[in-house]
């Protein structure tokens, strides 16, 4: 079994957010970096980052957290949050992420998932948030009518 542990962002620290709202958030650490080598240490063989800020904004926000992240672990990362087109998708995997998680962006341009999945074959994929069986769009906010 893998388990991968997941470091939210926002405003450049881990958190963890009550139900999606960006109101009621917890702190774990104000160092993303220092959680990542943390998880790595015990054990982690891979790391999933959100950037809450990201989804919200719907362009990347915490990327100096991102970056310092990937600069001090050695295990594939993969980053969600505010990445709805091309040039931010090439930018993440050229940063040195494993992999990119699309979410808005699949209900909103299910075109660009198909055309980023074919220019970055094994590096993106569809993360799907849910409440009450349909699928919630930037960063919770949004509620569709689409099934999960």
């Amino acid at each position: 079994m893998l388990l991968i542990p997941a470091i939210d962002l926002k405003d450049g620290q881990c958190v963890r957010l009550k139900q999606g709202d960006m109101a009621q958030s917890t702190t774990f650490g104000e160092d993303p970096a220092a959680m990542a080598r943390s998880w790595v240490s015990k054990g982690a063989r891979r790391l999933h980052l959100v950037d809450l800020n990201g989804a919200f904004a719907g362009t990347p926000v915490n990327a100096a957290a991102v970056e310092a992240i990937l600069a001090g672990v050695n295990v594939p990362c993969q980053l969600g949050g505010g990445i709805r087109d091309m040039a931010t998708i090439e930018m993440w995997l050229t940063k040195g992420l494993a992999r990119v998680i699309l979410g808005t962006v699949a209900v909103e341009n299910p075109d660009l998932v198909r055309q980023a999945a074919r220019a970055f074959p094994g590096q993106v994929a569809v993360g799907i948030d849910a409440r009450k069986g349909f699928v919630a769009t930037k960063g919770w906010a949004t509620e569709t009518n689409v099934q999960a």
